[in-house]
């Protein structure tokens, strides 16, 4: 015989319970569903001798008939899916020659609006005495040399020559998102730049050199008074002198003794404005900025660089497309004699010496790769692949 096992007591102060006498058992408590009697099967008693249903054969198919066939699709060959067309900033090669197209009709419209609407001034009587008070130029201040000295020769064609590959590396790094070349300093490996980049400061350096050269030249033999105002009556007329230009009655070109006083006035921003200004943001930009100058960073913060660095590219860009054109269009033969023959004669031998020197810009611009780059860039540091 087996005893439940006692609990706590069923009231406070009571003995355990059950009691420690009652015996276990293992018969089961009759339920109340025991006592209700068995429902009546809905088939009755002849369900027990009813035989399984036959099972049906799932291995074999129901017999139908067809209808449908396939058709020339399912015999013809799947085509090759279209490729997706080269973008280049979110625009395919048709979009950017439409939009060219297009841009190109709307300058050719506003250009001929600029000329109609200046060949109306220039029609009235006052313009008429204004064009005639302010030709357009005033004299230069006495003992200014005519000409071109041969230093000035050389170092527009060194200015030439950096500003084409400074503008296309600027152009490079700026679009380059997976640099294959990289370049680090002997003396901080840790830091490490693209090939283009370097190459894109290198030249920096040089432009800077030769311009500082060009400005201590410049006003080391007076050469200064050609570009630099010396009068009020550059502004009035600079304005004369586009108001020729723009009605294709252009002024009288003389630039062998003197600039016309808007060449004067570009010249002067091309020089004192424009590439200060280029070399201000470009150091900011560049690794040469001292990291750990907290205040002067915070004076000149290195989005205000970024904002102007890449507009004056586009001044330069704009300035030499207008200049070389202007070069051409009002006496090619004279005026190239000016700055690459060092004569005012009328000849060809400017513009030999012009091509020749637009063939080597050319060349540097073709070599200034990664195989011809590397090998220059490992004298000044080390040079390694992605």
């Amino acid at each position: 015989m087996t005893y439940l096992r006692r609990g706590l007591p069923r009231t406070p102060g009571d003995e355990p319970w059950p009691d420690a006498a009652l015996p276990a058992t293992t018969e089961p408590i009759p339920s109340p569903e025991d006592d209700a009697p068995a429902a009546p099967s809905a088939a009755g008693d002849d369900s027990r001798d009813a035989s399984p249903a036959p099972r049906a054969d799932l291995d074999r198919p129901l017999p139908f008939t067809r209808t449908a066939w396939a058709g020339a699709a399912a015999i013809r060959p799947a085509k090759a899916p279209r490729e997706e067309p080269v973008r280049m900033r979110g625009l395919t090669r048709a979009q950017w020659a439409i939009g060219l197209l297009l841009g190109g009709v709307a300058l050719v419209f506003a250009s001929g609006m600029v000329v109609a609407a200046a060949r109306f001034l220039v029609s009235l009587d006052g313009v008429r005495a204004f064009l005639a008070a302010f030709p357009g130029e005033y004299p230069l201040p006495a003992g200014t040399a005519p000409g071109f000295p041969a230093w000035v020769q050389w170092q527009h064609f060194f200015n030439a020559f950096l500003i084409v590959l400074i503008i296309r590396t600027g152009l490079q790094v700026r679009t380059e998102k997976r640099p294959a070349v990289f370049w680090s300093p002997r003396g901080n490996r840790k830091r490490r730049i693209s090939l283009a980049l370097w190459f894109h400061q290198a030249l920096d350096i040089l432009w800077i050199v030769n311009g500082v050269v060009f400005v201590v030249l410049l006003f080391a033999t007076g050469h200064w008074a050609r570009i630099v105002p010396t009068s009020w009556e550059v502004f009035p007329n600079a304005l004369s002198a586009a108001l020729q230009y723009a009605s294709l009655n252009w002024p009288t070109e003389n630039g062998w003794v003197n600039y016309n006083s808007l060449q004067q006035l570009a010249y002067f921003t091309t020089v004192f404005v424009a590439a200060p200004l280029a070399v201000v943001t470009g150091v900011r930009l560049s690794g040469v900025w001292p990291k750990n100058a907290a205040t002067l960073s915070r004076l000149y913060p290195v989005e205000w660089a970024r904002a102007l660095h890449f507009p004056v590219m586009l001044y330069f860009v704009a300035f030499t497309v207008v200049h070389v054109a202007l070069v051409l269009a009002t006496g090619a033969l004279r005026n190239l004699n000016h700055m690459y023959g060092g004569t005012d004669a009328v000849n060809t031998v400017g513009f030999w010496i012009f091509v020749a020197s637009t063939a080597v810009i050319v060349a540097g611009w073709i070599a200034a790769r990664p195989v011809v780059l590397a090998p220059i860039a490992k004298l000044f540091g080390t040079v390694k692949g992605r």
